[in-house]
């Protein structure tokens, strides 16, 4: 009736129904009507900065035009086994407290696998009743002292023993140790990972939604290539622009030391690792058209969410660093991510800042789950590339936490700067230390693109740099910056190392 007064339990039955109703159409969002099944595609160490996406030209079209691309992913650190820990669990390294790709810095140890591990998204998949699949790398120390281990979570395991292999690897499959050679039908680790996903989809349950995790080695040394690859890309080198090759000027002690100009033999090393980065791709390029048609095929396709990323970037002789990643830098620290799915309208472009501790809640937001009922730092970015499905808000600042490796000796390679370092190439070129453990906060507004980072060592150094007008970092400009400015970014940055859950998603 007209003028009728409603008390509050009608009032919120009221605003509650569309809401509730919001949060089915996610889960319902294709023609099918049933739960939208979910695939994560995650390289390794492919960076997006100097091209690393220009040799996915399948990939491109069939997930990026087809759906969204973040021109402004990142990962939360720029390492192997604490950013995967990050994916997995949707938190920061200072809470998961995965250092390192050591076992000492609990890599795949027994505190992750009874604590962090114990409460990844996957394991809420399941309770959602998804079908689970995962075949790749998991962790650069999953499998060395227990092959049978299986996280929870997963129906279906198929996890590399150990760090990034082509060939000569050995497989923890739902718990059994299996065994490969060299025979490219039978062992390239991409084609097979590959081609079990394809089997699990022909024989999942139509009645349960699915989820797949596919984790290739590609574009990790040793970058080997499969047999019809390995030609390509003959007159490729890595790119001569930006920082390549620039002296670390102002930069911490690190980056003061390789030698510049870079020899040529480090040239001739780093155009090759380039190369040969590429060729392994196109084997990856191979997978995500397979999945597409295979999820054509069974009509999967407009109910599948697929997510193309990688856990860290890389470089290849920027500020005179031959090859690796490690390094607070946008080569190392950009990521691609592109998605596909319902809802997601093609050929969008968005520049909102995205984490990969942003992969499980968003995971979880389509699966369903009650995000308030999970421990996670970041956000679903779900809002962001299908703002009919869902209301959200981007992030005005985020953190980039790394935790430096060395050794307790000196390295053969380089003597005269003694112990406490680690990644070291001939001519005294070491990419990483004990003390290059630094945190850093970034804003990515229009006005203000700033990165300031400080260093845990003797120095207390601090690195600032205004990416707006130094998009390629050249200059160091932590003595130019307002006071106020370095004292704000400070503030920030101390709240961030500390944050837990809903607190480092507070905009302020």
């Amino acid at each position: 009736m007209a003028g009728e007064r409603r008390g509050p339990a009608a009032t919120r039955a009221r605003v509650l129904a569309p809401l509730l109703l919001l949060t089915c159409c996610v889960r319902c969002a294709a023609a099918g009507g049933g739960p939208s099944n979910i695939i994560l595609i995650l390289a390794d160490d492919q960076d997006v900065h100097l091209g690393g996406m220009i040799p996915m030209k399948k990939t491109k079209a069939l997930i990026g035009d087809a759906g969204a691309t973040f021109v402004n992913a990142f990962t939360v650190t720029p390492l192997c086994c604490p950013s995967r820990s990050s994916v997995l669990t949707g938190r920061y390294p200072h809470n998961h407290e995965v250092r390192n790709n050591s076992l000492s810095g609990n890599c795949s140890s027994a505190a992750w696998q009874q604590g962090p591990e114990a409460s990844a998204f996957p394991v809420f998949l399941g309770k959602q009743k998804y079908q689970t699949f995962f075949a790749g790398k998991y962790l650069n120390q999953y499998g060395k002292k227990d092959v049978g281990h299986v996280p929870p979570g997963w129906d279906q395991w198929h996890a590399l023993v150990g760090n990034s292999q082509y060939y000569n690897y050995t497989l923890s499959v739902n718990g059994k140790e299996e065994k490969h050679g060299d025979v490219y039908e039978a062992d390239y680790l991409t084609d097979l990972i590959t081609n079990r996903s394809l089997h699990f989809l022909d024989d999942r349950s139509p009645q349960h939604p699915f989820f797949l995790m596919l984790a290739p080695p590609a574009p990790h040394s040793p970058w080997t290539a499969a047999p019809q690859y390995e030609k390509q890309f003959a007159d490729v080198k890595a790119p001569r622009d930006g920082s390549f090759d620039k002296a670390g000027k102002d930069k911490h002690w690190l980056l003061r030391q390789p030698v510049n100009p870079m020899p040529e033999s480090s040239l001739n090393f780093l155009d090759s690792a380039y190369r040969k980065r590429w060729q392994t791709l196109l084997s990856v390029d191979d997978m995500v058209e397979a999945l597409v048609q295979k999820l054509d095929s069974i009509k999967e396709l407009n109910n599948t969410y697929v997510f193309y990323t990688s856990d860290n970037g890389y470089h290849t002789g920027q500020f005179s660093l031959p090859i690796d990643k490690r390094q607070l830098y946008e080569f190392d620290i950009r990521v691609p991510l592109m998605v596909r799915g319902p809802g997601i309208k093609p050929k969008q472009t968005l520049q909102a800042p995205v984490l990969n501790i942003d992969l499980a809640p968003t995971i979880l937001d389509i699966s369903g789950t009650n995000l308030s009922s999970v421990n996670v730092d970041g956000q679903s970015f779900l809002p962001l590339m299908a703002p009919s499905l869902r209301n959200g808000t981007a992030r005005p600042f985020f953190l980039v936490e790394y935790t430096g490796e060395g050794h307790q000796t000196s390295d053969p390679s380089c003597p005269k700067l003694g112990p406490g370092l680690s990644q070291c190439f001939p001519d005294c070129v070491c990419e990483d230390a004990f003390n290059n453990t630094y945190a850093c906060v970034r804003t990515l507004e229009r006005q203000h693109d700033l990165q300031y980072c400080e260093f845990a060592d003797s120095e207390s150094f601090v690195e600032v740099y205004n990416l707006t007008s130094d998009p390629h970092q050249l200059e160091n400009i932590v003595k130019k910056v307002d006071p106020a400015v370095l004292q704000a970014m400070n503030q920030r940055l101390i709240k961030l190392q500390s944050c837990q859950g809903d607190s480092c998603r507070v905009g302020n």
